[in-house]
């Protein structure tokens, strides 16, 4: 079953013609990001879990699944979960999750090869990280809904990434049936580029680290079909709080007038 939302989203996804999809963290952020003119959206892990208090990885699936399908129902463009790694091991852990996230109104999810072990933080075997890919694609099919599904290769997150290894595992996810690849944490541009040129199906780039010194158009030229942000607006407005310390150190309440021209932009795509 194609659905308005699920069809949308993958038509937007055209190698060499990428969109930019900013990660918002609740309801509000995600009605601002939609009003200034975003066609798509995405959740962040670790944003989420800052607004609960907690450290990235610090929530559940239930958790995740609900804030998921609040940002969904809060905005009229399409959204995709940050799924984590499916929220276990096993091939069974990443198909509930999926079959818990295609019965809300997502558009589509990521599902990580992270394990959560700090000693072998991502799955090291190939064989394995496919057939939880391929258990989400069944669940996914199963559900009867055209959701469009991310899978992550984490390793150059963890300081593991070797560039052919990485798009072999790619590659083995598109095979099991992953609609869009994502290896975040690409070191440049010319890494961007080897992985696009080097599977098959459409690639995600997280702008992170010596990547934000890029354009859009340095990214259509390399390949990608879409570009998130992860965390970073997300960890970028929470840290606009350590500025309240001038409250107590200095006396005095100038930071509150700082931002008000953007207070009035922003004003309108809230709702009441």
């Amino acid at each position: 079953m194609t659905d308005p939302q699920s069809g949308a989203f993958r038509a937007l996804h055209q190698p060499g013609a990428p969109f930019v999809m900013p990660n918002p963290w609740d309801a509000g952020s995600a009605r601002i990001l939609e009003g200034l003119g975003f066609k798509a959206l995405a959740t962040t892990s670790s944003g989420f879990a800052m607004t609960l208090g907690r450290r990235d990885y610090g929530v559940t699936r239930e958790e995740a699944i609900t804030h998921g399908a609040a940002i969904a129902d809060a905005v009229a463009v399409p959204v995709s979960a940050d799924l984590e790694n499916g929220f276990g091991p096993d091939p069974e852990d990443a198909a509930e999750t999926i079959r818990l996230a295609c019965a809300t109104g997502l558009a589509g999810g990521s599902i990580e090869d992270s394990t959560g072990d700090k000693a072998k933080p991502v799955i090291e075997d190939e064989a394995r990280a496919a057939a939880r890919i391929e258990a989400a694609v069944e669940a996914r099919n199963k559900a009867g809904r055209d959701f469009v599904l991310t899978a992550r290769a984490e390793a150059f997150l963890y300081g593991l990434g070797e560039i052919d290894r990485v798009i072999a595992r790619l590659n083995a996810f598109a095979e099991a049936g992953a609609d869009v690849l994502f290896a975040p944490g690409l070191p440049d541009l010319g890494a961007v580029r080897a992985v696009c040129k080097g599977v098959s199906k459409p690639v995600n780039v997280l702008i992170l680290g010596s990547l934000a010194q890029h354009s859009v158009e340095d990214f259509a030229e390399a390949g990608a079909a879409r570009l998130s942000i992860g965390g970073g607006l997300a960890w970028s407005a929470y840290a606009t709080l350590a500025s309240a310390q001038t409250i107590l150190s200095e006396g005095h309440f100038a930071m509150l007038g700082a931002n008000r021209d953007g207070a009035k932009i922003i004003a309108p795509f809230l709702k009441g």
